[in-house]
């Protein structure tokens, strides 16, 4: 296996100096298109669609944002009688920390899933999870336009109203992920093929390498 050419502590520094040039120009670049997404428009949706808490309590859209302006919702892959596990999606459910940081600034996070608590539950348990995951009539994916796959979406509650801002998919998910993000500051990176590495890199087929975490090989 190839690895990175070996120099000295000056040579090493002064090619970091440059690459980080580069990347305090992307941090520029992100926080404008942070400051453009709130500036999105937004759409009004149907506070009338119905949800099954956690603990099996019906509930309306209002009551999943527990109080607070903002919510910001996975869809998670599990749809009613699935007899699977999406690694992407639990992979992402393992990088979320706690949620106090988020709470304090009036926003909530959730998943959601289309199938029945008694389903969720199962999974829930097995993993150990703690985020707020709730299920959905599918009425709400109708009005949203979710058809299957791996979604984010936020919404903004005003009184009784509320909207949806935002929605993103299959990369805009990816960068939300610590593990991902940890992988991208490595030298082999995440070893997928798709990624532009120097010859001789370890590269895989994208995600081939992912598992539910309790299936990786110890």
């Amino acid at each position: 296996m190839n690895h990175p050419n070996v120099v000295s502590a000056d040579e090493w520094q002064a090619a970091l100096d440059e690459l980080l040039v580069k990347e305090k120009e992307q941090t520029r670049a992100l926080d404008a298109l942070a400051a453009a997404r709130r500036r999105l428009p937004m759409a009004r949706v149907s506070a009338d669609h119905r949800f099954v808490a956690p603990d099996g309590t019906p509930v309306g859209l209002l009551d999943l944002f527990a109080g607070r302006r903002q919510l910001v919702v996975y869809h998670h892959m599990l749809e009613p009688g699935q007899d699977w596990l999406c690694p992407g999606c639990t992979s992402f459910t393992d990088n979320i920390a706690d949620q106090s940081h988020l709470n304090v600034r009036d926003t909530r996070l959730i998943l959601m899933s289309r199938a029945p608590q008694d389903e969720i539950g199962v999974v829930r348990d097995r993993f150990g999870y703690t985020v707020p995951w709730y299920s959905s009539e599918p009425a709400f994916y109708d009005e949203i336009g979710l058809v299957g796959g791996f979604r984010l979406s936020v919404f903004l509650r005003v009184g009784d109203d509320v909207f949806r801002t935002y929605y993103t998919t299959a990369r805009g998910v990816d960068r939300l992920r610590l593990d991902f993000n940890l992988l991208d500051l490595t030298p082999y990176g995440r070893q997928e093929e798709w990624e532009d590495s120097p010859e001789g890199w370890p590269r895989t087929p994208t995600m081939e390498w992912l598992r539910v975490r309790d299936e990786y090989e110890s």
